[in-house]
Formats: C-alpha cells, structure tokens, sequence
C-alpha cells in the first residue's frame, strides 16, 4: 500500500477520499480495492449478511471508517454490529470485521490490520480469499481456518463454499 500523505487526524476525519483512505500515525494510507473477484466477493458477503439481519439483530456496512487508535482509522471491507444507531466514524468495536485480500495485499499488511482490530477490542475478525475461496477467523489469539466462519455466541456464520460460487 502507497503512502499519500501526511496530516492531521482531524483533517483526515473531516475530508471525504475516493476511494476513501486509511489513517495510520498521520500518514493515509491507500487500499487494495476495484478488482473484480475482491468486489464480488464483498457483494456476495454483503447479500448473505443483509438477508440476515433481522434475524439475527445484526447491521453493517462495507468500507466504514474505524477509529482503532488515537492514531489510527482502517476502513475494512465490512463490519457487522449489533441493530440500532451508529456513528459516522467508529469508535466502539464492531461484533466482526472482514478483510478480503486483493492481489495486491501483503501478508504483514493485513497482519497489522487485523491486529488493530483486536487490539481495538473486536472480537472477531473474518479473512477471507477470493483466489483459493477460503477464510480465516480470528477469535481471542487464534486464527483458524476453515469453510465456515461463525462469530462465537451469535447465530452469525457463513459457510464460504455456498455462498462464493464461481460464475
């Protein structure tokens, strides 16, 4: 990911990018996005979590600001969160956040993105890949991977194989 520019947080928060930009020590960072399998893939989760949402008390957005730090803002792929009001940029930890890997992320960038998160205090954090159609979840320390990704105490899962078909 390219380094743009460097700037205040407050400057950062109050400017609209296309495609937004992430924040990290004052810098804004670029992300991997418009690729055809990375944006089908956000689309399809989006549709499968969407359809759900009432049922499981559940809301979400794709590419939503995050504030994980006093120095840090990511704009994942996706966030779910509990039903009810948000705010324009999060503070509060959402109840899952995913990452889909563009052929262009490296392994330590999405590392370090991923260990924002938790450190943020999200519990759960979803990689998934749309090459090799696979997902890895994040729960406490662990990363597991598997087919079918859930969120520990919730009904929220997605079973990757039926809902990443190739077209």
């Amino acid at each position: 990911m390219a380094t743009i520019s460097q700037i205040p947080l407050h400057e950062y928060l109050g400017t609209s990018y296309r495609p937004d930009r992430g924040y990290v020590d004052g810098e804004m960072r670029e992300r991997n996005v418009g690729k055809w399998e990375h944006a089908r893939v956000q689309w399809l989760l989006a549709l499968w979590l969407g359809s759900h949402g009432k049922e499981w008390g559940i809301t979400g957005s794709t590419e939503q600001r995050v504030r994980v730090s006093d120095r840090r803002v990511r704009v994942p792929d996706l966030v779910v969160l509990t039903a009810g009001a948000q705010q324009e940029v999060l503070t509060d930890p959402p109840l899952l956040v995913i990452e889909i890997l563009s052929p262009d992320d490296s392994y330590s960038d999405t590392q370090e993105r991923a260990r924002d998160y938790r450190e943020m205090g999200v519990e759960t954090v979803w990689i998934i890949d749309p090459k090799t159609r696979t997902g890895r979840l994040c729960s406490g320390t662990e990363w597991v991977e598997s087919s079918r990704l859930g969120v520990k105490g919730t009904p929220l899962y997605v079973n990757l194989p039926e809902i990443l078909v190739v077209s």
